[in-house]
């Protein structure tokens, strides 16, 4: 690692030694030219005004000088002295802006995302560092905390798993339970459910970041609805929770620019999670339809509902409206997240409503019509 420089000049010494060079350097040619045109100037109009007195010439003429002279001096040194508080005044507030900053620069660098750059009133460019900041540092503070949350949500959601693995584990190294098929069944599903996890975390990660692999092409929505029913019917027979399936005729013939796995995927996501969360005896209902230049996907239960509360982080991953009820039916925690990836890479969006708790929920996804 090099060596740290010494450090050099702040920026207000060198503002301060700037303006003072510049008033300076202004003096200098201002005494230099009137130096060297003032006198002949005034000894021309001398001679025009007809004075002819060799005497009266050299005195008015040396008057004039000591009257120039005088005048510049005192000129210079007010100019000098006006410049050496305008610079002082200038390099403090722009020093006292810039150690805002960079205190709010090491705050966030060390942790705290919470540090602010307060305005500062030097125009409009320190307003704008001072927005464009204060927007940074909020993102940075909203990703960490999504971050921090992830990581304590992920490891919740092994936690389980792994913990009845080593039980199983510990109990047939014990003798107490034998390796019979009941048990290699309970084993197997304990390592797909982290298997899923991790399947879905990576996937839900790669999606939000963009690298999710796309094969667009145009998909019919009559096809991508006919395969969601045919895939999720005999789930739904074995809850007994009713799926209706209503598509427009408009919207059996309309098309979309899109992936039909990962489509399909989505609606998958969305019964699935409907079906978790519907009392045996109720009902799903998937509509389709088209509203001016888009296509709707209605996914509609009669199911548990959704506090007003929940509603704007039901995309987030890990959020559990109920952690406890989503955890029983094997729910991993990510699947709306993936829904919101896939739908957003589509150029669509989805969205969540429920009048409230026991009174079900609706999941709308909007995706442009191919003309």
């Amino acid at each position: 690692m090099s060596p740290l420089r010494p450090p050099g000049w702040g920026l207000g010494p060198r503002l301060f030694v700037a303006i003072t060079g510049v008033v300076v350097v202004a003096a200098i040619t201002a005494w230099v030219v009137a130096t060297a045109i003032g006198p002949r100037i005034f000894h021309d109009h001398l001679l025009h005004s007809g004075t002819t007195d060799p005497d009266a010439l050299f005195h008015a003429e040396e008057a004039f000088v000591d009257a120039s002279t005088l005048s510049l001096a005192l000129a210079m040194v007010a100019a000098l002295a006006t410049s050496a508080v305008v610079s002082l005044t200038v390099t403090r507030r722009v020093g006292r802006s810039l150690g805002l900053a960079t205190d709010a620069a090491h705050r966030v660098a060390a942790g705290d995302h919470s540090a602010r750059v307060p305005p500062v009133g030097m125009g409009r460019e320190f307003d704008e560092l001072a927005h464009a900041f204060n927007g940074m540092a909020a993102e940075l503070g909203t990703i960490e905390a999504s971050r921090t949350r992830m990581l304590g949500d992920l490891a919740h959601e092994m936690r389980t798993p792994v913990a009845t693995l080593d039980a199983y584990l510990e109990a047939i190294q014990d003798g107490v339970r034998e390796p019979d098929g009941d048990t290699v069944t309970m084993l197997r599903s304990q390592v797909a459910r982290l298997a899923r996890l991790a399947e879905d975390v990576a996937l839900v990660t790669t999606a939000e970041e963009g690298g999710l692999t796309m094969r667009h092409g145009p998909l019919p929505v009559g096809r991508l609805v006919a395969d969601a029913e045919a895939q999720a019917a005999a789930r739904y027979d074995d809850a007994g929770v009713t799926l209706e399936v209503r598509v427009t005729a408009e919207a059996r013939d309309a098309v979309v620019d899109g992936d039909g796995d990962r489509l399909g995927q989505v609606l998958t996501n969305l019964l699935d999670n409907a079906l978790r969360h519907t009392p045996r005896g109720g009902t799903v209902t998937l509509t389709a339809a088209v509203r001016g230049a888009e296509v709707a996907l209605e996914i509609a239960d009669t199911g548990a509902g959704i506090a007003p509360e929940h509603l704007p982080h039901v995309f987030e991953r890990f959020y559990r409206v109920d952690a406890a009820r989503d955890r029983a039916h094997g729910g991993s925690g990510v699947g709306l997240a993936i829904v919101r990836a896939i739908v957003v890479a589509h150029g669509g969006t989805v969205t969540a409503a429920s009048p409230g708790p026991g009174q079900g929920a609706t999941f709308t996804i909007s995706l442009a019509r191919m003309p």
